[in-house]
């Protein structure tokens, strides 16, 4: 069974986390280029954190999903990068616990789209001890809670990921007891006919983040398979 180092890093800057997903993957992608000489055993990473309020771009974003300028970032005190993940924009901030898995898939199966689905299934499993059923919708990736009592779909769970060498990195991003008032700064995932929640507006109150980071970590060892090291 593989084994994963976890790592909750509390809440820390965008950019540094980024760094360190960069640092990580490289690691990882020479431990496996040794591998096959060395006997070395393969090394996975599984990131946990909350951020400083920021915006992300994906590459195959637009930026005119972006609502303020420079100038309106500067005085709100949020930052903005450009990534190398897939998906558009999207908000991280306080309250939205965010997970970066950095596993070598060639460990558990080469599959992105399952990968992606595992990621999904965790934080459906996640929302389902809440009492909450957390839905799929065909063509839009992520984690959604159907439309009802007058609202309509709503995202409560972002993924975007990156692949190298079949080493992901990147993830997703959970509503927890996130603001959701950052969101109306940018068309989220540049998609303008569904909305965003959280699990604290679900519910009417806020949850305890230390156990949903718990909840998410059981929930990827699961599905994947793996010892949390």
């Amino acid at each position: 069974m593989e084994k994963v180092i976890v790592k909750d890093l509390g809440i820390v800057d965008y950019k540094e986390t980024w760094d360190l997903q960069q640092t990580l993957l490289k690691e990882v992608i020479e431990i496996k280029r040794r591998k096959e000489k060395t006997g070395e055993e393969a090394k996975h990473y599984f990131l946990l954190c909350e951020h400083s309020p920021v915006y992300t771009l994906g590459r195959s974003g637009n930026k005119e999903n972006l609502l303020l300028n420079d100038a309106e970032l500067k005085e709100k005190s949020i930052d903005f990068y450009k990534i190398n993940r897939g998906g558009d924009i999207t908000y991280h901030g306080p309250g939205q616990v965010v997970g970066y898995p950095i596993l070598d898939l060639d460990c558990f199966f080469t599959d992105i789209h399952k990968f992606v689905r595992y990621i999904e299934e965790a934080v459906i499993r996640l929302l389902a001890e809440y009492g909450i059923e957390g839905e799929r919708i065909e063509g839009a990736s992520g984690v959604w809670l159907k439309a009802g009592n007058g609202k309509p779909d709503r995202k409560i769970c972002a993924i975007g990921i990156h692949l190298s060498r079949w080493v992901t990195m990147h993830g997703f991003a959970f509503n927890a007891n996130t603001e959701l008032s950052y969101f109306t700064n940018i068309i989220p995932c540049g998609i303008t006919d569904k909305g965003v929640t959280s699990l604290a507006s679900e519910l009417g109150r806020e949850v305890d983040i230390q156990k949903i980071k718990e909840g998410l970590s059981r929930h990827f060892s699961v599905l994947f398979e793996y010892e949390i090291a």
